[in-house]
């Protein structure tokens, strides 16, 4: 049976996780292991179980314990299930807009680069996306578009923070990742050679002179290629475009530069997909 504890209010210590706790914080919550991170709404919820995340401990609308996270309780057998009347968890921001439900997980070990870049033939790289929207969306359009594995370079936002984990809809937690370079000069310097050391050729998403269009014929026909990615404002470190075998751009009308860098990955995935 589930172990479900009703709450009268938030003050309860064992909620801190879910209410008061900053990202980070929550990230270095249990001492000696990887961290937490939060999971949002039942489809989220479910994502991550399939994936073999570990739950640590539930928070729901006392509503949905026989309806919507019935069967998430009956997978999740033995761990803490608090859960607490709409009014009550109004008080928490954005509650209602997750669906009602919030699930605290334990991250896993990141993963070895050459394990996520063994098998691939075209991957993702984000340096520096900060914006945590932005990162769900390029993960999401990732999984969509058979994106093979996402490197993100040590400045961009937590994946698994709450609200790129919730607009990727789970698919974080789908598309194999880790981290390129320990620290962003170490990327900038070095992370071109590793990509080519595994036999990728390497796209820079940018505009510049001598940039190809998106549907360049060589650039499509790469057995294997790295797709650049950087934050709006400022693009991508001028090394990483100077490194790359590619500067590429997707042609425009109208008088528009460029696009968000979410709707340019989708873009951009789903022309350069490995056919």
């Amino acid at each position: 049976m589930p172990n479900i504890i009703k709450v009268e209010n938030l003050n309860n210590p064992a909620l801190d996780i879910f209410v008061r706790l900053t990202g980070a914080e929550v990230r270095r919550s249990i001492e000696g292991e990887n961290g937490i991170f939060i999971a949002e709404s039942p489809t989220v919820i479910e994502v991550a179980l399939n994936a073999g995340y570990e739950p640590v401990s539930i928070l729901t609308d006392e509503r949905l314990i026989n309806g919507a996270v019935r069967d998430i309780l009956l997978r999740t057998e033995g761990i803490p299930v608090y859960t607490a009347d709409r009014e009550t968890l109004r008080t928490i921001t954005g509650f209602e807009l997750t669906r009602g439900a919030l699930c605290a997980m334990k991250r896993k070990e990141n993963r070895e680069l050459s394990d996520v870049l063994s098998a691939a033939q075209r991957v993702a790289i984000l340096e520096e996306i900060a914006d945590s929207t932005n990162i769900g969306a390029i993960f999401r359009s990732a999984a969509a578009l058979n994106i093979d594995a996402v490197l993100t370079t040590p400045t961009c936002c937590d994946p698994l923070c709450r609200r790129a984990l919730r607009v990727s809809m789970g698919t974080v937690l789908q598309v194999p990742y880790t981290t390129i370079g320990k620290n962003h000069e170490d990327w900038v310097e070095n992370g071109i050679d590793i990509l080519h050391s595994f036999g990728f050729k390497t796209a820079a998403m940018a505009l510049s002179d001598n940039s190809v269009s998106l549907d360049d014929a060589a650039l499509k026909g790469e057995e294997r290629l790295a797709i650049i990615l950087g934050t709006e404002g400022t693009g991508l470190d001028k090394r990483t475009i100077e490194k790359s075998d590619y500067t590429v751009k997707i042609p425009m009308s109208h008088g528009v530069d460029s696009l968000n860098v979410g709707a340019a990955a989708a873009v951009a995935f789903w022309e350069l997909r490995k056919r």
